[in-house]
């Protein structure tokens, strides 16, 4: 009896928490489509040039910690993982935080080049993209798996994640250098 009364508590946390994930995730895609396709940024008083390279180093920092977290957990060591995982999260946190602060105050940056350049800059944007939509709710998920300490649910959710997650977090690199290579030189 006490087992069949504590599935359905657990489903409604559950579905609590899907819910939870459900309006961060939209809310944060909507923000970044109004910051990106409506308002277009521009005339704040603030001048974040640096920022671009800074989020570029927070990616790199992003992919660095969950390869090693990857490392870290083939080899047993469950403790470091989380740890990696975590920071992992942060520097990626802090990236969305820098990107928005940027395209606030300066709003899109253009690809200056063309041809064949062009093509592969779009082609590599946009699944950089695609990709980054689900890795918010995909991460806040792992972690609730793990926090409930259901790592059956939790490995199925990061076979996805991991690949998606560093994906995006190297191709934000490739995106910044591609960006930064279209740009005449500066006299």
């Amino acid at each position: 009896m006490s087992n069949v009364a504590q599935a359905p508590a657990s489903r409604v946390t559950d579905r609590t928490f899907y819910v939870f994930t459900g309006i961060v995730s939209a809310a944060a895609l909507a923000l970044l489509a109004w910051l990106l396709l409506i308002r277009r940024g521009g005339s704040v008083g603030v001048d974040l040039r640096f920022m671009p390279a800074v989020n570029a180093s927070l990616n790199a920092l992003a992919a660095s910690l969950l390869l090693a977290g990857w490392v870290a957990i083939k080899r047993g060591a469950r403790r470091v993982h989380q740890y990696l995982m975590v920071s992992a999260f942060g520097a990626s946190a802090l990236f969305l935080v820098g990107y928005l602060a940027y395209h606030y105050v300066h709003g899109d940056t253009k690809y200056a080049g063309d041809g064949l350049g062009r093509t592969v800059y779009l082609a590599v944007l946009a699944s950089h993209v695609v990709l980054s939509v689900p890795v918010l709710p995909m991460a806040l998920v792992a972690f609730y798996f793990a926090w409930r300490k259901d790592f059956r649910r939790h490995r199925k959710v990061t076979r996805w994640l991991a690949p998606i997650w560093l994906y995006v977090s190297v191709t934000g690199v490739l995106v910044f250098f591609l960006l930064r290579g279209s740009m005449p030189a500066m006299p």
